[in-house]
């Protein structure tokens, strides 16, 4: 709150810019420094480790502050937004020198997380996603929109659920979400456990002059979404947006469908185990040599295609360049010269650029007749015609930035030397002053040195008093009478000045500040004019970036000596011959891997996987999820032949972990995830189902994982993989005309036990779960208990059964003698069941109870050990 002393007009003036920026940071610009007051440096100083001081100590309520230095505040800024926050950024907008009273100030721009042009949190090949939701009155579903400030990508979309709100959220990796409304407690929560900044923007309209960037959106909530995300950047940035691209629909059906934890579970682009992007398939998949090309390698990883052609038209590219050798390292080394292009692009368009950003961009361009010229020497059947297209040679812009940037131009824009000599013609005058005049201060003090003998003699100058002579105090006896104007006193040392120094000051002064001031303009005039090709810029930054990603699938598919798949679009064959998990084999060496093949003809549905402990049923699992998506986005897959069908979508559970946020357990995650599957999969869906149900008791699980099989069957028959330590389910294969057993291979050599890590029919015949504890270290003590306790409970296990098939035999001989004789007896249930009995003799009561008990038994709930101890029981009833 204010202080109870007066304001001073500067704390006034601070205090009605902050009341528009409540929920940010405000960096109030006074002199060197911003200053931030209140709460905000309360808040700052603990979070930045900044001394906290106060203005009006001596007030009833001194002042809470704390400050940056100017030229280190964007460190500082980019700490808060990496916290999730807001900096306003308040600056000086009027010149101190000339005007009187308080200086005007104004928020030139509001830096959130979702708007971060620059600074660490910007990597170079990720995107930077700001997104918005949109929703009104009794319409279904929200509007959708994102778009990366830095680059000018701008994409919207219509979405039914809250689940695709987060799936949407959690693929683009926002940090930042823009709502028109009050959105649900559980949306909220769920934002808010993804670290994502929700941001209002209820009273901001669109900039009108922007309304074409969502003329091509036809859905009326995903242009609203869109207009919201236009006007909030135009609020917060306070600049030009023009090279925002125009809006582009788009439907995430119309991609291969993955939620965040099927993305998460099969490690596409971040570690289970470190977070980082090392071991994923994305870290394989990178030999792009730009960072757009990085960013577009992860969006088509992100959304792998589902159009056949599409799919098609990437794998020629791919093998184009797969078969051309030279000519692909030829493309390589051109593109580790290209610069960023889209946020080059974005810096123009900002008015964020130097001149070294455009001397980048004019490099940049020079390498694209060399791109195009070794294109079109592989274009002999025209599958690169129409990126040709967009490789446009933009000479003018390129022809500009040569003429008009020095080469050697520095990072500020303000302080010359950014223009060619003999760009402009009044530069080229001022410049030529200034030479001159540096001629003649340099004659002028050898021509003093000579006048007055002394040798030490120098002309200097600085910023506060201009050009004037020193004499060292030794020498001060030297000079003739009258000869100069004192200007300053030193210790060591006295300045002076002469008439003839004063007009020459003049004069190159005047000459700098109008050079610099010029060359500014004319800076700022180069850089208008390269607006004017924004869009074509970023039309060809786009086909370099797809030409970055095709020859880094070429140089990956060569390497680790890939196919290219052959996909059947409508069809339900699949057919992985010796298939590899890329990251895997890439970790442990070709010759260490041992490959696998997955068929599953158009009448197998499911395979049911069993076989121990890390024995590689999980991996096998991945393995085929990873070719899938690697084929979808047009790369070569390891394997030594793929058929494959083209998937829908991709479901997974694979891995035990708790949602210790949501307060879920991991029994409840997989079923969450299972239900995701049977209610959303199609038949043209491929779902992955790693040991299901082994979260609660062994009948339960067991129950429910035979359930969700004959479900998957009878309803979905989409492609599956199911593996399961349950191996009474393998029985299902002589049920299910759909399911085939499979088991992951191993042997036992002399007690030890040796995965083959190679994929058989049928399945397997043990877990061998003591000798994977042997594995892991286990003290010998308990395993060799553990072995007893094994063989125990597996005798147990035989007698059990073989007292089971007893007593069922028991009850089927007296259910098969009650119906032989049925007719021939009174039909009174008595007397029948007397008649019957007394077949076998006279019957005791005990022996009749016993009988009783026996027929009323129900087998199928009972464990072995509760079957021994009940038949136990009637055995000792009839000995006693």
């Amino acid at each position: 709150m204010p202080q109870k002393t007066k304001n001073t007009p500067m704390m006034e003036q601070y205090l009605g810019i902050k009341a528009q920026y409540p929920d940010a940071f405000l960096f109030y610009r006074l002199g060197d420094f911003y200053e931030l007051f209140y709460e905000d440096a309360e808040k700052a100083a603990q979070i930045l480790e900044l001394t906290l001081t106060s203005r009006n100590r001596n007030a009833d309520d001194p002042i809470p502050m704390c400050g940056v230095p100017h030229h280190a505040a964007q460190g500082y800024i980019d700490v808060l937004i990496e916290k999730g926050f807001k900096v306003a950024i308040c600056e000086q907008v009027e010149d101190p020198k000339t005007t009187k009273g308080m200086v005007k100030r104004e928020v030139v721009q509001l830096v959130t997380p979702g708007t971060v042009l620059q600074g660490k949190e910007l990597d170079a090949k990720e995107n930077n996603y700001l997104t918005a939701l949109y929703h009104e009155g009794e319409q279904a579903g929200y509007g959708f929109a994102y778009a990366d400030l830095s680059t000018g990508e701008l994409k919207a979309s219509h979405l039914f659920d809250s689940d695709s709100v987060i799936n949407e959220c959690t693929s683009l990796q926002t940090k930042e979400i823009v709502v028109n409304f009050d959105l649900p407690a559980e949306l909220i929560q769920k934002l808010e456990q993804l670290s994502i900044l929700i941001s209002r923007q209820d009273l901001m309209t669109p900039n009108a002059e922007l309304s074409y960037l969502t003329a091509n959106l036809s859905d009326t909530l995903a242009s609203q979404a869109a207009g919201n995300l236009i006007a909030y950047l135009s609020e917060t940035q306070k600049r030009h947006l023009g090279h925002l691209q125009q809006a582009i629909a788009y439907e995430p059906s119309h991609f291969l469908k993955m939620d965040y934890y099927s993305k998460y579970n099969l490690e596409l682009a971040k570690s289970i185990r470190t977070g980082e992007k090392k071991g994923t398939l994305l870290w394989l998949l990178d030999e792009t040599q730009t960072a757009m090309g990085g960013r577009l390698l992860k969006q088509w990883l992100d959304r792998p295609l589902i159009q056949g052609n599409l799919i098609h038209e990437r794998q020629n590219m791919v093998e184009s360049l797969l078969n051309a050798y030279f000519e692909r390292l030829e493309i390589k080394e051109n593109l580790k010269k290209v610069y960023d292009l889209e946020r080059l692009v974005g810096r123009i368009s900002f008015g964020n650029v130097n001149g070294r950003d455009l001397l980048q961009l004019k490099q940049s361009l020079s390498q694209i007749p060399q791109l195009r010229q070794t294109l079109e020497g592989l274009n002999t059947e025209g599958i690169w015609e129409e990126l040709l297209m967009d490789l446009a040679l933009l000479p003018e812009v390129s022809d500009l930035i040569s003429c008009a940037i020095n080469e050697e131009a520095p990072l500020s824009i303000t302080e010359g030397n950014l223009i060619c000599d003999g760009y402009h013609e009044q530069l080229d005058t001022y410049r030529d002053a200034m030479r001159n005049g540096k001629q003649w201060l340099a004659e002028l003090e050898a021509k003093e040195r000579e006048a007055t003998g002394i040798k030490t003699l120098k002309i200097k100058f600085n910023r506060v008093f201009g050009y004037f002579i020193e004499i060292t105090k030794s020498n001060l006896g030297e000079i003739p009478e009258g000869r100069y104007e004192r200007k300053q006193t030193l210790a060591n040392a006295e300045r002076y000045v002469t008439p003839e120094l004063k007009e020459m000051e003049t004069l190159i002064l005047e000459a700098e500040e109008k050079s610099q001031e010029l060359e500014y303009h004319l800076f700022l005039a180069v850089r208008e004019e390269i607006k004017q090709h924004i869009s074509h810029l970023q039309q060809l930054a786009g086909a370099v970036a797809t030409l970055d990603v095709l020859q880094s699938f070429a140089m990956v598919s060569e390497t680790y000596n890939y196919v290219r798949p052959t996909m059947t679009p409508n069809q339900h064959h699949l057919e992985i011959v010796d298939g590899r998990h890329p990251v895997v084999e890439k970790v442990v060496g070709h010759q260490e891997y041992v490959p696998n093949t997955v068929m599953m003809p158009d009448a197998v549905d499911i395979l049911l996987i069993t076989g121990p402990n890390m024995s590689g049923k999980s991996t096998y699992m991945r393995q085929l999820a990873l070719i899938v998506v690697m084929a979808q986005m047009g790369c070569f897959v390891p394997a030594e032949k793929a058929i494959l069908p083209i998937f829908d979508q991709i479901f997974t559970r694979i891995g035990a972990s708790d949602d210790l946020i949501s307060g879920q357990s991991t029994f409840m995650v997989e079923m969450m995830e299972a239900n995701q599957a049977l209610r959303h999969a199609t038949v043209n869906s491929l779902i992955l189902f790693d040991e299901l149900g082994r979260g609660t008791a062994t009948y339960d699980g067991m129950a429910l994982a035979q359930a969700i099989i004959e479900y998957i069957h009878q309803h979905v028959r989409a492609k599956t993989l199911f593996s399961t330590h349950y191996h009474e389910i393998t029985v299902l294969e002589q049920t299910l005309d759909g399911l085939k057993n499979c088991h992951v291979g191993a042997v036992e050599q002399d007690g030890e036990v040796v995965f083959l890590h190679k994929m058989m029919d049928g399945p397997a015949d043990k877990s061998y779960g003591v000798h994977v504890a042997r594995l892991a270290g286990l003290p010998d003590e308990l395993l060799t208990r553990a072995s007893v306790i094994l063989a125990h409970l597996e005798q147990q296990q035989v007698a059990a059964d073989l007292a089971k098939e007893v007593v069922a035999e028991e009850v089927k001989s007296v259910d098969v003698f009650k119906q032989s004789n049925s007719e021939d007896h009174q039909s009174n249930d008595e007397q029948i069941e007397i008649s019957q009995l007394n077949l076998f003799g006279d019957i005791t009561e005990v022996e009749q109870s016993v009988i009783d008990s026996l027929k009323q038994l129900n087998l199928l709930t009972m464990n072995p050990m509760e079957a021994m101890t009940k038949l136990y029981d009637l055995q000792q009833k009839l000995t006693d």
